[in-house]
């Protein structure tokens, strides 16, 4: 959906949940069962529109989904964190944007995440290409600052478990998912953001994921005007209980949720 204001830079949320999303396939919990449209969460992706530019961090199996609901007509470029499956299963969808805007989409990703895409998406790329796939053109991240039309995109490296993944800053805005670590160097860069976004599962630890503790841990050393928590585990809680427990410049983000930047 295009912002109200054009010249105003905007992000919007288009998944703020897990690699399950919520509700949990099967699951009888009371998030699950929640009635609250805030604790409906697909698969963690975010839009930003900048500089009359709109580009997407992550597309998962739900991107198809998320760009009907928010209406998204023209797309730029699409970053990649990481290789998993609810961050890049989405990639087949691209192909109306090709259709729309006449040439193939820029993907940036990092060597390895280029080379699963490659792998996973192996018709497009294939010598003989079946007409109607998506196009792909895909574009190095090498932890340097690049450029996206004039945008400047700042990558930080971060950890999930022993896998290396990247956040990304634009502007006043950091976006951190599936994430545990991230080293001092790296912290720098976030440092002087207004918003950041960071993962945050549940309370309880995790092997590959910030817990509540430790992205509170990691707000409170880049001291961001305000903060919002994304890739949401139902064993996190709803959004209506957690959301009283928090500082007051932190916040529950959901799908949906818009913010100008």
């Amino acid at each position: 959906m295009i912002s109200e204001k054009e010249h105003e830079n905007e992000a919007i949320f288009l998944g703020t949940g897990t690699s399950q999303g919520v509700p949990v396939v099967a699951c009888d919990c009371h998030v699950c069962r929640s009635d609250d449209p805030r604790d409906k969460r697909l698969r963690s992706s975010i839009m930003l529109k900048v500089n009359g530019k709109t580009i997407v961090i992550d597309a998962g199996p739900d991107f198809r989904q998320q760009m009907l609901r928010e209406k998204v007509d023209s797309l730029n470029a699409i970053l990649l964190t990481h290789e998993h499956v609810d961050h890049i299963f989405g990639l087949d969808d691209i192909r109306s944007f090709n259709w729309i805007q006449k040439k193939s989409m820029e993907i940036f990703a990092e060597h390895r995440v280029q080379e699963a895409v490659k792998r996973i998406f192996n018709y497009v790329f294939a010598e003989y290409k079946y007409p109607g796939i998506p196009k792909m053109k895909l574009k190095d991240v090498d932890n340097k600052p690049f450029a996206i039309d004039g945008t400047e995109i700042v990558p930080i490296r971060c950890f999930h478990h022993k896998l290396p993944v990247y956040g990304y800053r634009i502007g006043n805005l950091t976006y951190i998912t599936d994430t545990n670590y991230i080293a001092e160097e790296e912290i720098d860069k976030i440092r002087g953001t207004k918003i950041l976004v960071v993962n945050a599962l549940r309370k309880e630890k995790h092997i590959s994921h910030y817990n509540l503790t430790e992205a509170l841990h990691l707000i409170e050393k880049v001291n961001p005007e305000k903060a919002y928590l994304t890739h949401i585990s139902h064993n996190f809680g709803k959004y209506s209980e957690i959301e009283k427990e928090l500082p007051e410049n932190v916040f529950m983000a959901y799908d949906g949720l818009r913010l100008q930047v």
